[in-house]
């Protein structure tokens, strides 16, 4: 209780003390972009002979101190690699857009876009990796959860092999404990969680951001492990009557799966819309392990959305950002001889099926009335429909979620600026279980519905000091509950720049969530465990606390960066499915012994030759309970992990290589000593490693690219525990720690229109 109240004491006189420091402060600001207007982050602006400069941030955006007093008009450069400077006359303090324009003399255009595919963002306090589309095109990357394949942080873990249920992992914890945001909102959470980063297809991606640990409290209370924010492609407004901008691409892989995706943009001079279309088509029915089962499941998806962009959010005046999405997906798992409309709910033949449906409403809404001053709303919503079997369970579910905020900026001077608000959010889920035949007599069976109506109020202060070197973030919010009452949740961020080139951060703070029991564990679904779910369910409660160094080298044409960081995280009361109290039954309650997670990662990021980069990355992983007294690894974290990847690209960029090999160390496996002999598995798995290519050719507005993913084709043979007896009390589909599809070879086209 001393510890809260030192937190909020601090909190408080942290901006009655900058508020008192608040002057009227006048500043030149604004945006550097290219002249298609797309965002130049890290772009130089500086007022030359006065020692005033800065960088654009990771949106473009610039913010210059105002001295008045000296000579008008005053001049304003603008620098950035593979761009002409440009020189304004500034005649006062107000806001100024930036475009620079493509240096036709400078060849190096290109390997600057190829050195920024992925990186970390120098200027944001809170650590940031950064992989933009053009990372993302070095693979495959059909959805969402296959975007990392070149990133150490994100762990894409498979929970449920037959319908591909899947989660991205951050420090070695589960996936609900980090935040996946598309374009700042709350979409993959409860019902959506469980297929919801398959439902993102990867080419309607602009930018990921990445960071780890305690993060803004501006997005929530809900970040534990850290956030991944997905930044889908936003129109652009530009001139009146130009042609539409058209996106297409088509991918094919060996097992016959099919995607087909589309962009279609229009704009004027204040406005600009995108519609976005995508379809996924299902693979054949393939079983290489011969054990009856499907090695991967038929899923048929299809996708609409459209984005409307309003008005300059830099400018006086209003600004709109609105979009919607239309998703319907069906997902068919199991034995090779399964049908839904024949053998859902029988005991003949083993499947599972899933079919949903998903529309979702957004807008981000502002109004600027001065220049360091505008008032923000934000809402989604989210409606969640889904029918769905696992073998003989009829699993009905509906989920309703709105979100809204009410945000007020303000930045009174250069060097510090607030954000304060309110928020609320509506989380209705109501879930039907029922038997058509129970031979195991399963007691799971019956209605279940879980609200969260959640109102809040929150404040973010951003404080500069030592001519930008040091920047504070703290941030708090207040939520209350209508169950749990008011939760108060701090967060405190710092970033030092020690010599050029160096960034030192360190971050604490603390996050709490209310579980969704059955969505988010989707082994109680697919499993023939007797579930039993304690009445008295508490919010998860954890700390998480964090440092990094990363530190920038220029030698010659060469640039090399490398980074190592730690986090930690404890939890004050964790809630999980227990296996261990009986081989037949799975325990859902409130665990309050010691729960930590350690992870530490140092990578090395080094572009030795124009065109060719080499990343390298090692992960440790620490992640354990102690339960009376023992320590309990947690299972399908490999302890030590190694990545390494090497792209080169031609110096017309025309042809470029890409090969990433991922090494996993052994990984501890639930304990199925209870089980008979027939139905029990090793203690560890067994080290493995991974590699893929790919080659690209790029020819105008076209683009083919065809690869190999797991080229050595290892994979995890007959990952269904008891696959024989699928109606049995011993069968598990969620035993999966590696590849389970085997060698992939795959095609694709790009084509791209301006």
């Amino acid at each position: 209780m001393n510890q809260l109240l030192l937190i909020r004491s601090l909190f408080v006189l942290h901006f009655i003390w900058f508020g008192l420091l608040a002057l009227d402060a006048q500043t030149v600001h604004g945006v550097v972009t290219n002249e298609e207007d797309y965002i130049l982050p890290g772009a130089q602006v500086y007022f030359p002979g006065t020692g005033i400069a800065g960088f654009a941030d990771s949106m473009g955006g610039y913010r210059l101190p105002w001295q008045e007093g000296q000579d008008v008009p005053r001049l304003l450069i603008a620098r950035q690699v593979g761009y002409a400077p440009d020189t304004l006359l500034i005649d006062g303090p107000g806001y100024v857009h930036i475009r620079l324009q493509t240096d036709a003399n400078l060849e190096t255009i290109t390997v600057r876009d190829r050195r920024e595919a992925q990186f970390v963002d120098d200027i944001n306090p809170v650590r940031t990796e950064v992989v933009s589309a053009l990372e993302l095109q070095k693979g495959a990357c059909c959805d969402l959860a296959g975007c990392f394949n070149t990133n150490a942080t994100v762990q894409k873990n498979v929970t449920n092999v037959i319908t591909q249920a899947q989660e991205l992992r951050i420090l070695g914890l589960s996936g609900v404990y980090n935040q996946v945001l598309v374009d700042g909102f709350p979409v993959v959470q409860g019902l959506t969680y469980t297929y919801g980063i398959g439902d993102v297809p990867g080419s309607w991606i602009e930018n990921i951001y990445i960071s780890k640990g305690a993060n803004s409290v501006l997005q929530g209370y809900e970040s534990i492990s850290g956030q991944i924010n997905v930044e889908l492609r936003e129109p652009q407004p530009g001139e009146e009557g130009r042609h539409p901008d058209v996106f297409l691409q088509a991918y094919a892989n060996s097992f016959g799966e099919s995607q087909i995706n589309g962009i279609f943009e229009q704009s004027g001079d204040e406005w600009a819309n995108a519609l976005f279309i995508h379809t996924t088509q299902p693979a054949q029915r393939i079983d290489r392990d011969e054990d009856g089962f499907l090695d991967l499941p038929l899923v048929t998806r299809y996708s609409l959305a459209d984005r409307f962009v309003l008005g300059n959010t830099q400018s006086i005046g209003l600004s709109v950002r609105a979009g919607f999405r239309l998703l319907g997906v069906e997902r068919t798992g199991g034995q090779t001889g399964y049908y839904p409309d024949e053998h859902a709910g029988d005991d003949v033949v083993y499947g599972q099926w899933v079919r949903y449906t998903q529309p979702e409403l957004w807008t981000r809404t502002a109004y600027r009335w001065r220049d360091n001053q505008r008032i923000v709303l934000l809402a989604s919503g989210i409606l969640h429909n889904q029918r769905s079997w696992y073998g003989l369970l009829h699993y009905t579910a509906r989920q309703e979620t709105m979100n809204a905020a009410l945000q007020y900026e303000w930045d009174p001077k250069p060097t510090w600026r607030l954000k304060s608000g309110i928020s609320h959010r509506s989380h209705v889920l109501r879930e039907t279980l029922s038997f058509e035949q129970n031979p195991l007599a399963l007691s799971q069976g019956g209605d279940y519905t879980r609200e969260d109506q959640v109102t809040g109020v929150y404040a973010e202060s951003v404080s500069e000091f030592w001519d930008d070197r040091l920047t504070w973030i703290l941030g708090a919010r207040l939520d209350h509950h209508q169950q749990f009452g008011e939760i108060f949740t701090p967060r405190s961020l710092i970033k030092l720049d020690l010599w050029e080139g160096s960034s030192l951060r360190g971050s604490i703070g603390w996050g709490w969530r209310t579980a969704n029991v059955f969505s988010e564990q989707i082994v109680l679904l697919a499993g023939n465990r007797d579930v039993l779910i304690d009445a008295g369910l508490k919010p998860e409660k954890a700390m998480n606390w964090g440092i990094n160094f990363s530190q920038r080298f220029y030698l010659g044409d060469m640039v090399l960066r490398w980074g190592a960081d730690y986090y930690q995280t404890r939890f004050s009361n964790q809630i999980f499915p227990d296996f261990l109290q009986d081989a037949r039954t799975a325990v859902v309650a409130n665990f309050e012994d010691p729960s930590y997670s350690r992870a530490f990662q140092t990578d090395l990021d080094l572009t030795p030759l124009s065109g060719l980069q080499i990343k390298l990355a090692y992960n440790f992983l620490d992640v354990y309970r102690v339960d009376e007294g023992e320590r309990l690894d947690l299972p399908f974290n490999a302890r030590h992990r190694l990545m390494g990847t090497i792209s080169y690209a031609t110096t017309d960029s025309r042809w470029q290589g890409d090969v990433h090999a991922h090494w996993y160390g052994a990984m501890t496996l639930p304990n199925t000593s209870g089980n008979p002999e027939p139905f029990q598995r090793p203690e560890e798995s067994p080290d493995y490693t991974t590699l893929t290519a790919q080659l690209t050719f790029r020819s105008g507005a076209f683009n083919i690219y065809g690869g190999c993913e797991n080229i050595f084709d290892f994979r995890q043979k007959q990952p269904i525990l008891g696959w024989q007896d699928p109606f049995g009390p011993y069968f598990d589909t969620s035993s999966v720690w590696g590849p389970t599809r085997g060698r992939e070879f795959y095609l694709g086209v790009r084509w791209n229109w301006k």
